[in-house]
């Protein structure tokens, strides 16, 4: 039996910064899949809608980071049109064959600029936005790193973020196996998907980071299916 107590720090596949070819393209197939059969993609727009609420109409700047094949900035970016928001969308991703995936599934109607790039380079430190989304993404980093990342995102994001990732639970766990084995037929997702609910979060882990990182206005909130959508508020 795994040990739940404790964020696993084991590494995944994906964290090959330099992996490409067709595992990774059918991984990020897959995935986008178990996104949408369980509906967590709709844990960021539902977070989206929260930090924008009520709020005037200006010109904006989101970047979505660890933006994978590019399904979230597109279901934003449609969720924007909806809005009437008028917002520039920049998709953040520091493996180079990611983001040509990304690019080539992406319409020109859509309208999001991709970018490769390293959010601990000093490129990255140099940018400012509106707003920053996260969907799977930080559970790849160890609570010292995700402290030291999000004290500077604060002073790089002027009106907030949206986090959308796992919950460790052992049930979040035997299922994402049991289905993932059955299913998919990606080694990179079998092998992944399990480790990143070990290596993802409880309230209370999400509470001490946010607490570290200097953040006092936030809100997390348990959602279906085993994710933690967390909203940071910098206004």
């Amino acid at each position: 039996m795994p040990d739940f107590a404790t964020r696993s720090g084991d590494v995944e596949i994906m964290d090959d910064l330099q992996c490409s070819g067709d595992v990774v393209k059918q991984t990020l197939r897959e995935l986008e899949t178990i996104n949408r059969f369980l509906g967590g993609n709709n844990v960021t727009l539902k977070g989206l809608d929260q930090l924008m609420h009520a709020r005037t109409n200006s010109q904006l700047l989101l970047a979505d980071l660890g933006c994978g094949g590019g399904e979230m900035l597109r279901l934003i970016r449609k969720w924007s049109n909806t809005q009437k928001i008028d917002v520039d969308l920049l998709g953040i991703d520091a493996n180079p064959f990611i983001i040509q995936y990304a690019r080539g599934n992406t319409l020109n109607t859509h309208r999001i600029n991709y970018e490769v790039l390293d959010i601990f380079s000093d490129t990255f430190k140099q940018k400012r936005f509106d707003i920053v989304t996260a969907t799977l993404f930080f559970h790849h980093f160890s609570d010292d790193a995700l402290v030291q990342i999000f004290s500077r995102l604060g002073k790089q994001v002027r009106i907030g973020m949206v986090i959308n990732d796992i919950h460790r639970h052992w049930a979040a766990y035997f299922f994402i196996k049991w289905i993932t084995r059955l299913f998919s037929r990606s080694g990179m997702v079998r092998f992944d998907a399990p480790l990143s609910v070990l290596r993802a979060f409880r309230r209370k882990d999400w509470e001490t980071i946010l607490k570290k990182s200097g953040f006092t206005n936030y809100t997390i909130k348990w959602m279906w299916a085993f994710r933690w959508q967390v909203v940071v508020r910098m206004e």
